[in-house]
């Protein structure tokens, strides 16, 4: 293919995601860029060219060894949902915008830590960069055809202007705020659509190779399987291949946390926890499909070529021997697609790191507090898109120099290597609250400098002088000095030589001036907040300790410098109303130091941020005995709030049910009224009747009909057996509430009980028109007082009589055996028992307010009473809610 073709393809491959970026930057609110599928392809910004040419390299010339890189992610990703997340909730908290801020942060906000991490950083990922430009070169080589143009300089160089569309790329959609910590949605839906790309798109090449170019996987295996060195391609050579393999899922566990392009996706870019879920398993999912083809492509190669030669490059290879010019160019823009991920992503968290932890604390702090709001923001851009160009060209002139000279693999572990350098530190960092700036400096420092003369400066020299006597003969000749056989180990392969010894010094550094040296108040205070995560919140506010002397005025004075004045203000008032300070405070106290410095992290860096308050605040230094002292009156309040919090609980339910018990009382008070009312009328109401008809027979003694004389005589004896059972019934409620009633207990037929009831009942309800229906015609005996449970009959039944329709009532009476117990149910069809009565009936004075549209009828007194005999029996007695139409009452009484 023509260079120009290519170059046009690009080109055009470069604006579809320039569209996509500005879309997703567009509707940044909108679900398409807001979801874990997003989120997750974003993850996979790991799989850079490495995986998409290295590993069919590194599976060609050594086996399966390519999977332990693989491995790491898949192991890391369960404990996402535990490590991650609570890495996310303290960035999310403090406005963290580059893993150097996270560092520094957590051992107290060090400047020199945070540049150092970013030292780190910047020298483990531009041999990273040139591998993805090595790529980009070498690909654009293999798709040339022999006519197209071969560069001689950097002017005339396709690789240098890719380099230089990346680096725009990357400085347009990342730079457009100040504010670092800001999620850059442009640049991860363009991210995850470049992932979808090289994914299918190396699919698409696995099975055009494997199944079309072959007869299937077995049909390579069998062809593989005749060559000399097979053995050696799918099995381990003993505990020396075991250990290379442990140390290698390690370091690739180690990167998929650390590498500043994971850390700006899986951290930063996060815009909800709950991603994680799907991310967890997702994540391992992708790259199990990345790597199905893996090694049926290298074998093919293999097969076909007949040699390991330019090994990496068999996916593009292959199609192009069989004339494929479509499916090779698809692979092409697949690797293209892996490699502006990584290198865009990468620039953006590199840029961030160096503006805010090397270029503004070390240069440009003075000049920002001189400046106004508007003129740091644009240096503050300006410093990042420098950077982002600087770091690009940087990696490109690395490229020319070495990277020509190494594989692809090669490359990417010596990243890989460097960049877990900074393990110690932050793992450790997050669960043990004794590691201390001091440690974490010197790990680094060490482990850094060993894995540069294990691993960087061998091949240095090798390139530069042509000879390999260092790696042969070691520093000055010693033995025991050989970079790739340090103190006689040389059982190890490069990269996981240099990784057991530069992390064994950094980690025993680490612990031993942990424990030998202690960080100095503030470190601890961030300590805490760090290991005690699922404490955050309170923390980050209790565990501060901060003594001196500062005024809001000079704190507001720096905000506004970088956040404008409405901002400033804005912010200001959040504060003082989640605290519940007036507006007008004058003094500042340790939340508000704290709170200024978040607010400016994401601008400047942490570590900066540090600097600009302090140099407006008087703070003292701290004596260990006073920092005990302040964290023990801080538990202490802790505890007294807590406490109180829990009295003041404890005193509102106490509040609460006082309230409920006077409601209580008065409705009772009212129904005792509406009772004392109620009985004296119907007792007034007989005794008026019996006066009147006494009144007119002596009057009209000899003239009065017999007749009539016999009318006024019945009216006369039924008004006084009504009151008599009035009278009645108030004597036994009396005898039943103070106990004094006694039960006649007879072994009695249940059968003729409920006979007699309907004998004297049933005139009363045939009157109405309401049919009474007993269900259970069996006899069965037990001990009771028969006159009580007639009693307890008559007013259940009475009661549903009352409130049965004429006519239409039906009134059911029923009985069952139950574990030593009858149960006894009467149901009708009737008006049922309002919800708001349920729990009230069985009181003494209680009567229904739905009984009828005028007076409650009754004294109120009936049901109490039946309860009371129930009870008495050792019963229990209820009525059922879940009764669709009607009442059913219960009772039980039991039996031996």
């Amino acid at each position: 293919m023509n260079n120009f073709t290519l170059i046009i393809i690009i080109v055009f491959y470069l604006a579809v995601l320039f569209y996509i970026a500005f879309l997703g930057e567009r509707k940044r609110q909108s679900k398409w860029v807001n979801n874990p599928y997003i989120y997750t392809l974003s993850l996979a910004v790991f799989c850079s060219a490495w995986t998409y040419y290295g590993s069919v390299g590194i599976a060609a010339n050594s086996g399966i060894d390519f999977l332990p890189i693989y491995l790491g992610p898949v192991i890391a990703a369960p404990l996402w949902i535990l490590l991650l997340r609570k890495i996310i909730k303290i960035s999310n908290q403090h406005k963290i915008s580059s893993i150097a801020d996270f560092i520094s942060l957590r051992y107290g906000n060090n400047r020199f830590l945070g540049a150092l991490v970013t030292i780190i950083c910047l020298f483990g990922t531009l041999p990273y960069i040139s591998l993805q430009l090595k790529a980009v070169s070498e690909t654009f080589e293999i798709m040339s055809d022999e006519t197209s143009y071969v560069s001689t300089s950097i002017v005339d160089d396709s690789t240098f202007y890719v380099a230089l569309l990346l680096a725009i790329f990357a400085a347009f959609f990342g730079t457009q705020n100040t504010d670092a910590s800001e999620k850059h949605k442009g640049i991860i839906a363009s991210v995850a659509f470049e992932s979808i790309l090289k994914l299918v798109f190396f699919l698409i090449i696995g099975v055009y190779i494997t199944f079309y170019l072959f007869n299937g996987t077995e049909d390579i295996y069998n062809k593989i399987s005749i060559t000399e060195d097979f053995g050696e391609l799918t099995t381990l050579s003993g505990v020396e291949d075991g250990f290379n393999w442990f140390f290698m899922i390690a370091l690739s566990f180690m990167s998929v946390f650390l590498l500043p392009r994971q850390f700006q996706v899986s951290v930063l870019e996060n815009n909800r926890e709950k991603h994680l879920k799907q991310a967890i398993w997702l994540f391992p999912l992708y790259l199990f499909l990345f790597n199905i083809f893996v090694i049926f492509i290298a074998w093919a190669g293999k097969i076909t070529f007949g040699s390991s030669e330019n090994a990496e490059y068999y996916s593009l290879l292959l199609p192009l021997k069989s004339g494929n010019s479509f499916l090779a160019t698809l692979v092409f823009l697949g690797g293209f697609s892996a490699v502006i991920s990584m290198v865009v992503v990468s620039t953006l968290a590199l840029s961030t790191m160096v503006s805010n932890n090397l270029i503004i604390p070390y240069g440009f702090l003075e000049k920002f507090i001189k400046n106004q709001p508007d003129r740091n923001s644009k240096y503050i851009k300006n410093i990042r898109r420098i950077s982002i160009f600087t770091i690009i060209i940087s990696a490109y002139f690395f490229y020319i120099s070495f990277s020509k000279e190494l594989s692809l693999y090669a490359i990417g572990l010596i990243s890989f290597v460097i960049i877990a350098q900074l393990g110690p530190s932050f793992f450790i960092g997050l669960f043990w609250n004794r590691g201390s700036s001091k440690a974490a400096i010197t790990g680094m420092i060490i482990g850094f400098c060993i894995s540069i003369y294990t691993l960087v400066l061998p091949f240095t020299l090798q390139a530069y002088t042509g000879t390999d006597d260092f790696i042969k003969y070691g520093l000055f000749h010693i033995p025991a000095l050989k970079p790739y056989a340090l103190f006689g180990v040389n059982f190890l392969s490069p990269p996981a030589h240099a990784f057991f010894w530069s992390m064994s010094f950094n980690i025993m550094s680490y612990l031993v001036f942990s424990l030998t040296s202690r960080g100095n108040y503030r470190e601890r205070n961030y300590a805490e907040m760090f290991v005690d995560s699922s404490n955050f919140t309170s923390l980050q506010d209790n565990a501060l300790v901060w003594k001196g002397e500062a005024y809001v005025s000079d704190i507001k004075n720096v905000l506004v410098r970088f956040l404008g004045e409405h901002r400033a203000a804005r912010a200001l008032k959040i504060f003082f109303t989640k605290y519940k300070m007036p507006l007008d405070t004058q003094l500042a106290d340790a939340r508000l130091i704290n709170f200024s410095e978040k607010l400016l992290t994401g601008s400047i860096g942490s570590a900066s941020a540090k600097i600009l308050i302090s140099s407006v605040v008087k703070e003292e230094q701290i004596s260990l005995v006073e920092v005990l002292k302040i964290l023990e009156e801080s538990k202490e309040n802790i505890v007294s709030n807590k406490v109180l919090l829990e009295k003041s609980y404890q005193l509102s339910q106490l509040s609460s049910k006082l309230k409920d018990a006077n409601q209580e009382l008065i409705s009772k008070d009212k129904q005792k009224d509406e009772f004392l009312d109620t009985v004296a009328h119907e007792i007034k109401t007989p005794i008026t009747g019996i006066r009147a008809a006494t009144e007119l027979l002596m009057d009209e003694e000899d003239e009065m009909p017999k007749e009539m004389r016999a009318q006024f005589l019945k009216n006369i004896l039924q008004d006084s057996e009504r009151l008599g059972r009035l009278i009645h019934n108030i004597l036994d409620f009396e005898k039943l509430e103070t106990g004094r009633l006694n039960l006649d207990l007879q072994y009695n037929d249940l059968q003729k009980t409920i006979q007699k009831v309907l004998g004297s009942l049933s005139q009363i309800a045939a009157k109405k028109g309401v049919e009474i229906r007993n269900k259970n015609t069996h006899s069965f005996k037990t001990n009771y007082d028969e006159d009580r449970i007639l009693q307890v009959f008559t007013n259940l039944i009475s009661n549903s009589i009352k409130f049965c329709a004429p006519e239409i009532g039906i009134i059911e009476i029923d009985f069952r055996l139950g574990n030593e117990r009858i149960e006894i149910s009467i149901s009708d069809n009737g008006k049922g028992i309002p919800s708001e009565d349920f729990d009230y009936i069985f009181d003494k004075f209680y009567q229904s307010k739905h009984q009828n549209t005028i007076k409650p009828q009754g004294s109120g007194l009936g049901l109490a009473i039946t309860k009371q005999i129930v009870e008495k029996h050792h019963g229990k007695i209820w009525a059922k809610k879940d009764v669709k139409s009607g009442a059913t009452f219960v009772f039980t009484i039991p039996f031996k």
